[in-house]
């Protein structure tokens, strides 16, 4: 499991061509720590020099100057490689974030919706950005701070052994109270981190749900469950700051001060004459240099482990299964025609997921940025395909399944126009989704031209299918440059013919900016009805030979929709075409009608066939054509 990774790694893994970028930083971090311990060497020189009685002002300044050069050196090559390692810091943040949205896009569609929005955008934004600094600076900065104490107490121990081990008394100190912030570490930050996940799922709840809570009333109660939970995301991290305060106040003002042994020490040894004046105020001025380093490398320790939960959040997104697809075809298909054999699937039904990181053991402050927790409290029920194992932790039982396709059979042939119809619920577009290749069947086998759809590459697979589903979704991009994401080499003229042909042209010039409109977040601008007007000439313009329509018209009014169905007709001659549609006027003229109850086959035909069986399909129309006459 890639949850056991280390930190270094992780780095490492999503760097990439930057990786020279860190061992650079980390060079010039090594010059940044010889010209930092140089200046403390050349003042206890002078210092010397001056009590020996020495009055060369031309060496002095010299040596001054010698300092300045070091410090300037120090102060540049700081910036070489906190430069260097930034570079390859953003380079990470970008891989990482390329490669989770990759990861997405070959999951089952189920995986993908059992995750919560706000759980995925933290993880995504969020959490992946909090580790900038932390990536940027640990790999050159812990090393220098680390270093450079070391190099200055072996430098110390040289002087005079005694005057090393004073110069650390103060360490032990600081060492003890920091372990007090330790105590129910694990326990603070899982807390910490559920909070934060939940307030996350609030808010992004709240957000998108305010048209509803407008609309009954639920202001209050919604806004209070909102405010619940900042109130508690807020009280966790300051109960936890509020029982640290003190240790973290005593480490870090007690163990730097090196001066409490130092001078003491010092002064009776020198008093005894076992320690000259010169070494004692060499180990005066050099033993200020040694703790603070030590406290830096110690701050790390939170951002370290904080990283690391962050990463096992990524990769137990990357470790989940995806669709069972080749990276080459290992076949080719012999036309486009479908065919479904047999074809079971479950979903799994369940509550929130369990989404708490895995334990960590070292952590000393509460980290600021939020995370994965339990997912938000209330019971759902959404298609999945797996349980998502974010941080690596063993899930509880797996939630029973529920079978809602019974062994469906069905043939297609190449250019056919075949209709979906039944009850809401009864599976349609389940099936829809699984020729789609949005999720693997649990058994049975989907074919193409003769050929398993597992035996495609998602990139052949994709090339072939336009699927356009009624929750239709637009990017806040122009129509010109939504349309054109059907196929990205497409001139402006093109779009524009398509969207003639698809008929909303029309539409489209009478809006102020016409095809430069800018649609809005998820097409906001947009009515429902031209939505799904320009995702359909989207799939259009992919030219794709097999073309799934569910419920592509559902939200546009009948005369709207008779200009589309034409329209998509004269486009998809010679295609293979699945249309999944409530209205049964829209699909009487299909080659053939398959009528899905409850998961299964109930009849298929065409119209008139179907008509004659006095079926399900016959109440249907009737039905259908009552609730028009009325």
């Amino acid at each position: 499991m890639s949850q056991n990774k280390s930190l270094l790694s992780w780095i490492f893994t999503f760097a990439g061509e930057k990786k020279s970028a860190y061992f650079a930083s980390i060079f010039f971090a090594l010059l940044k720590v010889a010209c930092g311990i140089v200046p403390y060497i050349l003042i206890a020189a002078i210092v010397g020099e001056l009590l020996s009685g020495l009055r060369d002002w031309n060496l002095y300044l010299r040596q001054c100057a010698l300092i300045a050069l070091f410090w300037a050196g120090n102060a540049f090559f700081h910036m070489i490689s906190t430069t260097l390692s930034h570079v390859a810091t953003f380079n990470v943040l970008a891989n990482i974030r390329k490669k989770l949205c990759d990861k997405l896009s070959r999951l089952p569609l189920g995986s993908v919706l059992d995750m919560p929005s706000g759980t995925l955008k933290n993880i995504l934004i969020e959490r992946i950005d909090s580790m900038e600094t932390t990536l940027a600076h640990i790999l050159p900065e812990w090393t220098s701070n680390l270093i450079l104490p070391l190099v200055m107490f072996v430098y110390l121990f040289h002087i005079d052994w005694r005057m090393g081990l004073a110069s650390l008394a103060t360490l032990p100190v600081g060492m003890i109270s920091a372990s007090f912030m330790m105590i129910n570490m694990t326990e603070r930050f899982k807390n910490a981190v559920e909070k934060t996940k939940i307030l996350n799922d609030t808010a992004v709840e709240y957000i998108n749900g305010i048209e509803v809570i407008k609309a009954f009333g639920k202001s209050k109660s919604s806004y209070e469950k909102f405010v619940t939970a900042a109130r508690e995301g807020s009280d966790c991290y300051v109960e936890w700051m509020r029982d640290c305060i003190w240790p973290f106040t005593i480490a870090f003002v007690i163990a730097p001060s090196t001066l409490l042994a130092v001078l003491p020490a010092g002064g009776y040894f020198f008093l005894k004459g076992s320690l000259s004046g010169i070494d004692f105020i060499t180990v005066i001025i050099l033993s200020m240099s040694v703790i603070q380093p030590l406290l830096t490398v110690y701050s790390y320790h939170d951002d370290i482990a904080k990283a690391g939960v962050i990463f096992g959040e990524v990769g137990g997104i990357m470790d989940m299964k995806e669709l069972d697809r080749p990276e080459k075809d290992e076949k080719k298909p012999a036309d486009n025609s479908i065919v479904l054999r047999d074809v079971r699937f479950s979903y799994r039904k369940g509550e929130s997921l369990p989404l708490a990181p895995a334990d960590q053991s070292s952590s000393a402050t509460p980290s600021a940025g939020g995370g994965s927790g339990t997912a938000f409290a209330e019971t759902r029920s959404k298609p999945v395909s797996q349980v998502l194992p974010l941080t690596g932790r063993s899930l509880p039982a797996t939630p029973p399944e529920t079978e809602v396709l019974h062994g469906i059979s069905m043939t297609l042939p190449s250019g056919s126009y075949t209709a979906l119809v039944g009850p809401s619920g009864s599976g349609k577009s389940t099936i829809a989704r699984l020729i789609a290749s949005l999720w693997d069947v649990n058994s049975g086998a989907i074919e193409i031209g003769g050929v398993n759809i597992k035996d495609l590459s998602l990139e052949e697979y994709n090339r072939r299918v336009a699927y356009v589903s009624q929750d239709n979704f637009l990017f806040d991009l122009s129509i010109r440059e939504n349309i054109r994401l059907g196929r990205l080499d497409a001139t402006d003229s093109e779009v524009e013919e398509i969207a003639r042909k698809s008929g909303c042209y029309d539409f489209i010039m009478g809006l102020e900016k016409g095809f430069d409109t800018l649609v809005g977040g998820s097409g906001a601008h947009l009515s429902g009805g031209e939505r799904q007007r320009i995702a359909i000439a989207r799939a259009m313009m992919k030219d794709a030979p097999i073309v799934i329509l569910d419920e592509a018209t559902a939200y546009t009014d009948p005369e709207n929709e008779a200009i589309i169905q034409e329209s998509v007709a004269r486009l998809v001659q010679g295609k293979t075409l699945i249309v999944i549609a409530h209205r049964l006027s829209t699909v009487k003229d299909a080659g053939q009608i398959y009528v899905i109850k409850d998961g299964r086959i109930d009849s298929h035909g065409t119209h008139e066939e179907l008509l004659a069986q006095n079926g399900l399909y016959k109440s249907m129309w009737e039905a259908h054509v009552q609730s028009k006459d009325e």
